[in-house]
């Protein structure tokens, strides 16, 4: 009897990476005040995921709650499928707009990472242990263009370099979670552009996972690979606080890399009309 041989061999199934970032049925209150309700997600590996909302609806809240600084009242935040940690700890960095310590020089607040890590009682490294924290610092005042910069104490510097700093701050510490609250928000559109590509460039190959709140539609399409869009489902004119918000909109872009190949116009038009979101949020116009 002749035997017959399979065509292709049989199909494995292969099964998705776990989230490291996990909300199950997540409610913020403050008193009698809700904040976030109902929030459920997942968040992927390596992904680089943009908030948009208006305003007071809770985006900084949500990183928070990431970072360990707010708590859920009721519901989870895992990572990993563990609770996160109450405090933000090496493994989840955090950028906002003033976060540099002013009476250190910008190599200084780049080395105070390192320091905290490998002394963690004295907070600072000695010999040839500091020697290489100092290389290490550099080589990332170099990376986000600050390398001129390095002796320079903040009040000394322009507001893009401070946020330039505050990148370097965060990503030294090789973070897993990179949480980004509004970092470029105020500034001059051609700087803005040009930290974008910054922010895009060095966050790609890095095994990191990014949130990032914007309150720049664009800005959100462009560096995001996926859009989260906060608001309230219910509101209540008489109690402005009895209802949350929750991610009411969810965009997955299609796309290799948080930049990708289209501009920022082709790419919110190719994905998703914005004007609803403008409509419902014309603080977030630009």
């Amino acid at each position: 009897m002749t035997k017959v041989t399979p065509i292709r061999p049989a199909l494995r199934v292969v099964q998705p990476p776990p989230p490291v970032l996990t909300f199950e049925d997540v409610w913020v209150e403050y008193g009698e005040t809700v904040v976030l309700e109902r929030l459920s997600l997942q968040i992927a590996r390596d992904s680089f995921v943009t908030i948009v909302g208006p305003y007071g609806v809770g985006k900084s809240t949500l990183l928070r709650l990431v970072t360990g600084q707010d708590q859920a009242t009721r519901g989870q935040v895992l990572m990993d499928g563990e609770p996160v940690g109450a405090e933000p700890g090496p493994d989840r960095g955090v950028v906002v707009k003033d976060g540099v310590f002013p009476h250190m020089t910008a190599l200084d607040n780049v080395v105070f990472g390192l320091d905290c890590a490998g002394a963690p009682l004295l907070g600072r490294l000695f010999g040839s242990k500091r020697k290489a924290a100092v290389a290490q610092a550099e080589d990332m005042l170099a990376r986000v263009g600050l390398q001129d910069a390095r002796g320079l104490y903040p009040a000394r510097m322009s507001e893009p370099q401070r946020r330039q700093l505050a990148l370097a701050q965060a990503l030294i510490r090789k973070p897993r979670v990179l949480a980004l609250d509004d970092p470029l928000g105020g500034l001059d559109p051609g700087v803005r552009q040009d930290l974008q590509e910054l922010i895009g460039d060095l966050c790609q190959g890095r095994d990191l996972t990014v949130l990032m709140v914007t309150r720049d539609i664009k800005e959100a399409f462009r560096l995001g690979a996926r859009v989260l869009a906060l608001d309230k489902r219910r509101r209540d004119p008489q109690a402005p606080g009895r209802f949350g918000a929750t991610a009411v909109y969810d965009f997955v872009l299609d796309r290799k890399s948080p930049l990708g190949m289209l501009s920022e116009m082709e790419a919110v038009q190719e994905m998703v009309d914005p004007s609803p979101l403008l409509g419902e949020w014309p603080d977030l116009a630009p």
